[in-house]
C-alpha cells in the first residue's frame, strides 16, 4: 500500500523510519515542508539552535555520545547552508557520522542568480563522504536511507543532502519506509589469521612493546579488548592525541596520551619501544607530526585499521593488518594464549609504572596554586572536583591542549575534542549534543573566552530546551596560542591577540542560566560543584592569567630516531 505525501513529509518519515531521536536545527523558509510534518513527530525532538554551524557541532557530539547518526536541519538555502561547512569540516575530521541536510533553491531557478543561490552540490563534496542533491519528491526516502547508510558505515563521517524547495513541496506516492535494519550492513572486518599468527609472534618475542590506542578502540568502546591483550603482554598502553578517554585513567597498565602534545612518559615509551602495535590510529599529525622525533625509527610497527587505505601511509609498517580495532585485539589474545615461548615484558612495564606514578604525583607537586590563577593549578582543582563518570568536551587552543592530558578521564568514553581540525568554537554546543544524548550524564565543557565568545548565543538554546551543561570558561584575555607564538618566534610583536570580554557569569544570567565567577583559585571548586548541582545550564567564568602562555613540550623536539 502507497501513501501520497509531499517530499517534506517523506523526509521526516524517513527520519522516524531511522529512529531518529533528535533533530538539530534552526528553521528557514526553503523547507517549511519538513518543519510542518516535524510538527506533527511526536518521537522526535527538535533542538532550534541560533547558528547552524553550532548546530553542527551539537549533532556532531550527539553522534559521538551516542553511537548513532546526528540530524543537523538548515532550513534556508544559501547562507543557512553555508554555515553548515566549518561544522561538517569538523566532523569529517572527527570521522562523526552527521546527517547534514539543508533546503537549496527550486531546481527551475539554477543558473539564474536566484535568491540565495549557491552552488551546494559543489559546496559540499570537499568536506563531507558524500553530498547528494534529491532531484525528485520520490527519490527522498531513497536517499535518506543511502545518506544514513553512507555516515554509519566504516570509517564513519558526515553526509550532506540537499533538498530542493520543489522536491519538498511536490506530492508523490510512496511505499512504507524501510528500517535500518533490514538494509544496513552493520558488520566489520576481522585481521586475517595468517597477519593475527604473525603479529603475535612479534608482539611475543618482543622485550619493549607498546600498544597505541587510538580512535578504533575508543569509538567502539573497545577498551576491554586492548585490556585484555596489554595483560597478555603485560606491556604498557598510551593513547593517541585526543583519545585519552580510550582506557580507564586508573589502570595500571595505562600510560596516557602520547605525542609532542601528550605526557613525557606516554611519549618516551613510544621513542624507545621495540615492537609497537598501532591500534586503530593512523600515526597521523598530531600523535607524530609526521617524522621519527615522535616514534622510534627502528621498532618494528604493526598498524590495525579499518581504513585499509590509512595502513603505512605515514611510515613504513612491518605489519598491516586491515581489520575493526576491537576484534583484532580480540584476535590477538587469543593467538598470544596458544604461543608456549613468548616473552612477557616486565621489566620494562615495571619501570614504566613506576615513571608513571612518579610523574602524576610531580604533576600534582608541581601544580602552581596561587594567584592569579595559574593553569597547572586550574587542573590541579578540576581533577579533584570533576565527576568521575563526567563527559568533558575541550575545545581547541593552548588551555585546552594542556587540558587534554592534565585531567583524568575514568570512563571510556568521555572525552570530545576538535581533533585535527583544531577547531576554536566547538566545546560548548558539542557538550549540549553529548548531554542530549546521554541526559543523566554530567557534561562539563572547558572553553577559552575567545571560544566561548563565538557560540554564546547557544545559551538561549541550552535554557530553552533545559539542556543543563556546564561551561567552564578559562578567561585569560586573549588567544593564547597566537600570543604565545607571537612571544616565542615573532619577538613579543603582539597583534590581534588580546581581546575583552563581558563577565561571562553574568551574561549567563541575562540568557536564564547560572552564572558562577571564580577570581581566584580557591574559589573554582566550589563554584564548579555550584554549578554540577544547580540544575540549569551554567557558566564558570575562572580568571586566569593571561601571561601564562604555553607552547609545545619543548622536549617533543629533542628526540632524533636516527
Amino acid at each position: 500500500m502507497t501513501t501520497q505525501m509531499s517530499g517534506g513529509q517523506a523526509a521526516i518519515e524517513a527520519l522516524k523510519a531511522e529512529e531518529t531521536s533528535h533533530v538539530f536545527g534552526l528553521i528557514g523558509s526553503a523547507t517549511m515542508e519538513m518543519f510542518d510534518a516535524l510538527y506533527d513527530a511526536k518521537g522526535i525532538n527538535f533542538i532550534g539552535v541560533h547558528d547552524e554551524r553550532t548546530g553542527t557541532h551539537m549533532a556532531d557530539g550527539f553522534a559521538r555520545a551516542s553511537g548513532k547518526a546526528g540530524v543537523v536541519l538548515a532550513g534556508q538555502n544559501g547562507p543557512g547552508a553555508t554555515n553548515l561547512v566549518t561544522g561538517l569540516s569538523q566532523a569529517r575530521a572527527a570521522f562523526s557520522p552527521v546527517v547534514s541536510i539543508a533546503g537549496m533553491l527550486a531546481q527551475g531557478h539554477i543558473y539564474r542568480d536566484a535568491f540565495q543561490e549557491v552552488d551546494q552540490q559543489s559546496l559540499f563534496t570537499p568536506v563531507t563522504k558524500k553530498t547528494w542533491t534529491a532531484p525528485s519528491a520520490d527519490r527522498v526516502p531513497e536517499l535518506f536511507r543511502e545518506a544514513f547508510r553512507t555516515a554509519l558505515s566504516p570509517r564513519m563521517g558526515p553526509v550532506q543532502l540537499n533538498l530542493p524547495r520543489d522536491v519538498l513541496s511536490a506530492q508523490a506516492e510512496f511505499a512504507p519506509m524501510q528500517a535500518p535494519q533490514g538494509y544496513r550492513n552493520m558488520s566489520v572486518p576481522a585481521g586475517h589469521p595468517d597477519q593475527i599468527a604473525n603479529a603475535a609472534k612479534l608482539l611475543a618475542g618482543a622485550s619493549q612493546p607498546v600498544i597505541i590506542a587510538g580512535g578504533g578502540i575508543k569509538n567502539t568502546r573497545g577498551h576491554a579488548a586492548a585490556i585484555a591483550l596489554a595483560e597478555a603482554l603485560n606491556c604498557p598502553i598510551v593513547t593517541s592525541p585526543g583519545h585519552g578517554d580510550a582506557i580507564p585513567f586508573g589502570h595500571p597498565l595505562n600510560a596516557g596520551q602520547m605525542g609532542p602534545r601528550g605526557n613525557a612518559v606516554a611519549s618516551r615509551l613510544v621513542k624507545e619501544a621495540d615492537v609497537i602495535l598501532a591500534l586503530g590510529t593512523r600515526l597521523g599529525f598530531n600523535a607524530t607530526f609526521y617524522t621519527y622525533d615522535n616514534i622510534n625509527k627502528d621498532a618494528h610497527i604493526i598498524q590495525v585499521e579499518l581504513e585499509p587505505t590509512a595502513i603505512g601511509r605515514f611510515f613504513p609498517v612491518t605489519l598491516g593488518i586491515w581489520s575493526d580495532a576491537r576484534t583484532a585485539a580480540q584476535q590477538l589474545t587469543a593467538a598470544l594464549a596458544g604461543l608456549a615461548d613468548r616473552q612477557r615484558a616486565d621489566n620494562w612495564t615495571a619501570a614504566f609504572q613506576a615513571e608513571r606514578r612518579a610523574f602524576l604525583a610531580q604533576r600534582d607537586k608541581d601544580a602552581i596554586e596561587t594567584n592569579p590563577t595559574q593553569p597547572s593549578g586550574l587542573f590541579k582543582a578540576l581533577r579533584a572536583v570533576l565527576p568521575q563518570d563526567a563527559a568533558i568536551t575541550m575545545d581547541a587552543g593552548t588551555l585546552c591542549l594542556q587540558a587534554t592530558d592534565a585531567l583524568n578521564y575514568w570512563t571510556p568514553g568521555s572525552l570530545f575534542t576538535p581533533l585535527d581540525f583544531g577547531l576554536v568554537g566547538f566545546s560548548f554546543a558539542c557538550g549540549l549534543g553529548v548531554k542530549c544524548a546521554q541526559p543523566d550524564r554530567p557534561v562539563v565543557s572547558l572553553m577559552g573566552d575567545g571560544g566561548f565568545g563565538m557560540t554564546v548565543s547557544e545559551l538561549s538554546t541550552a535554557v530553552d530546551h533545559g539542556i543543563n551543561t556546564v561551561t567552564v570558561v578559562m578567561n585569560n584575555q586573549c588567544w593564547g596560542a597566537e600570543k604565545a607564538y607571537q612571544r616565542d618566534f615573532f619577538n613579543g610583536r603582539y597583534i590581534g591577540a588580546d581581546i575583552s570580554s563581558p563577565r561571562f557569569d553574568e551574561l549567563a544570567t541575562l540568557y536564564g542560566a547560572k552564572g558562577y565567577r571564580a577570581d581566584t583559585l580557591a574559589e573554582v571548586g566550589p563554584a564548579i560543584e555550584a554549578a554540577l548541582a544547580c540544575g540549569k545550564p551554567a557558566v564558570v567564568d575562572v580568571a586566569v592569567d593571561p601571561n601564562a602562555l604555553y607552547s609545545f613540550r619543548r622536549d617533543s623536539f629533542k628526540h632524533r630516531g636516527g
